[in-house]
């Protein structure tokens, strides 16, 4: 067995084809990571990386293996997706500060055959923290994701243990389908060291700044006149 050698040869398969497919090959190679952040599935840095002695950059795309084992591989592709349009952003674009998603991210989205949503759902909100989406019957991304899948393309390696780094809504909505060629991994589903965090970190949509406090408050920045949202991902 060669884990890594496997894990990266199929991300690697993945970002060609998407660059391909989507983006007519123009997207610059990046590094790729696994990284287990809470409640985040994947995100994406640039010029995260510098080569020794010749000096080249590479942007970094981070995915969170946690998912791997209890989403279907083309909700994990997606996530692939969303980092590389704010990949085609930093290199064709203008990016919103961090890892905002702002209108031009939204919109080129949604030309991909993916409809921006914060829910999820139709009326989710476009833009801002933590924006995902959701796929568009028939669209670019589906037929590209259908090309991949055909192509006898699995992610073979899953964190045994994603409860640690997963929300409990995701774990439940997790079918025994996309379970089935799991099995022999044996996935732990089950938290033994559940934490409830004490509070709860609210950043600003627009300048950024950060609080933090008890759940479900209602919080506005005076600093821009800007609402403060929850951000998932960083409890305290």
């Amino acid at each position: 067995m060669r884990p890594t050698q496997e894990t990266y040869a199929e991300l690697q398969q993945a970002f060609d084809l998407f660059n391909g497919e989507l983006f007519s090959g123009e997207l610059p190679a990046c590094l790729f990571t696994l990284q287990r952040e809470k409640k985040t599935d994947g995100y994406f840095s640039p010029n995260q990386f510098g080569r020794r002695h010749d000096g080249s950059k590479a942007d970094e795309i981070a995915l969170n293996p946690a998912y791997f084992g209890v989403v279907p591989i083309r909700e994990v592709m997606l996530t692939l997706v969303c980092a590389l349009v704010h990949c085609w952003q930093a290199h064709f674009g203008s990016p919103g500060r961090r890892r905002y998603c702002n209108r031009e991210w939204a919109d080129k989205l949604e030309s991909l055959g993916v409809m921006p949503s914060k829910t999820g759902k139709p009326e989710g909100k476009r833009t801002g923290e933590r924006i995902r989406g959701y796929i568009v019957e028939g669209g670019r991304f589906e037929l590209a994701c259908q090309k991949l899948l055909t192509a006898e393309f699995e992610l073979s390696w899953a964190d045994r243990f994603p409860a640690r780094h997963v929300s409990a809504e995701t774990l439940l909505a997790a079918t025994e389908e996309e379970m089935s060629e799991l099995e022999g991994a044996e996935i732990e589903l089950a938290d033994e060291t559940p934490t409830k965090p004490s509070r709860t970190k609210y950043t600003c949509t627009t300048c950024e700044t950060s609080v933090w406090g008890k759940a479900e408050l209602q919080l506005g920045c005076r600093v821009c006149n800007s609402a403060y949202e929850v951000n998932e991902g960083e409890p305290a």
